[in-house]
């Protein structure tokens, strides 16, 4: 797993790695349009498009928690497909687009049948056109799960896939977060779920208990009490069994880059599922060292930084989508 990330000396550690890409890396102007697609349970999903050129490949980009369409290194990666000449879509998970979904369920790490949904979406748009797909961090998660669970029938369209940061073992990710200072970052995505929550009472006051919603202080104890029950599973434990992807990476069949830090903040190096990917000729890996979470910063100066992560995702899908 030989990997040409080098980081930039003047962003060294995984929690410098991981801020400037998550709050100070720019990121090119991409003209988006954002679209409402009413999904079958009568909900809706809002999707971030910039438009391509005729006959051009499309890449669906998938955020992290708590995340959006918006997210820097969401908006990295479009900018990167519109410069070639792609359709760049970004999905905003349910309750992540600004404004409260409809219905009483979020979204969650495991919702591979909303990506499936919207992929046969745009299949059908245009049956003949290519498709690349990159999740980062949970939307890694979900996206491997889905590639996982269709296997040999993922569309055709779907040519190549890449994720970026992805918590594999959903388990292991909230109680790694429990630990020195990536507690800061839990607390941030808990202050955030808690109160979507806590403003989703007011149209369905049996959602959940409010003094236990209250007393939740860590993502773990999130899960148990919101994630879990309210998308139909028993338990935070239950959910975190059912919605990994780790153990599906075995049946992936398309061509699919893995990149994750060891440093990552979110997610244990020693957890990484090396035995796994070896054993599949479809994934390849490239863990290195230092990136952070999501961060992948490089460059000389800060004025010239880049994402390394952003260039070797789309590298490795426009080999896969020649066109």
């Amino acid at each position: 797993m030989i990997t040409s990330f080098r980081p930039a000396w003047w962003c060294r550690g995984r929690h410098a790695q991981t801020l400037w890409g998550a709050l100070v890396h720019p990121t090119p102007p991409v003209p988006l349009t954002r679209e409402r697609w009413e999904t079958p349970d009568g909900d809706f999903l809002d999707i971030d498009r910039a438009e391509g050129t005729a006959r051009a490949p499309a890449l669906i980009v998938l955020h992290g928690l708590e995340g959006s369409s918006r997210s820097k290194p969401v908006l990295g990666l479009m900018a990167a497909a519109h410069r070639v000449g792609w359709e760049a879509v970004g999905i905003n998970f349910r309750s992540c687009s600004g404004e409260p979904n409809r219905l009483r369920r979020a979204y969650h790490g495991g919702d591979s049948e909303e990506l499936g949904w919207v992929i046969d979406r745009m299949t059908a748009e245009h049956p003949t056109r290519a498709m690349g797909c990159v999740g980062v961090s949970l939307g890694g998660n979900v996206l491997l799960k889905y590639l996982g669970e269709r296997g040999a029938q993922v569309p055709q369209a779907v040519r190549a896939a890449s994720a970026i940061s992805t918590p594999f073992d959903l388990g292991i990710a909230v109680r790694y977060m429990e630990r020195g200072m990536s507690r800061l970052y839990m607390r941030h995505l808990v202050s955030s779920l808690k109160q979507k929550t806590v403003a989703k009472l007011a149209r369905y006051p049996d959602l959940v208990d409010p003094l236990r919603l209250g007393a939740v202080r860590t993502l773990a104890e999130f899960d148990h009490v919101v994630t879990g029950p309210l998308h139909g599973f028993q338990d935070g434990r239950t959910y975190w069994h059912a919605s990994s992807s780790v153990g599906r990476l075995s049946a992936i069949r398309r061509p699919t880059l893995l990149i994750n830090a060891e440093d990552d903040p979110f997610f244990p190096g020693e957890a990484l599922p090396r035995e796994a990917i070896a054993r599949n000729v479809h994934l390849t890996a490239e863990f290195p060292r230092s990136g952070g979470h999501a961060g992948f910063i490089s460059g000389r100066w800060p004025s010239r930084a880049t994402s390394w992560a952003v260039e070797r995702a789309m590298r490795f899908l426009r080999e896969r989508l020649a066109w």
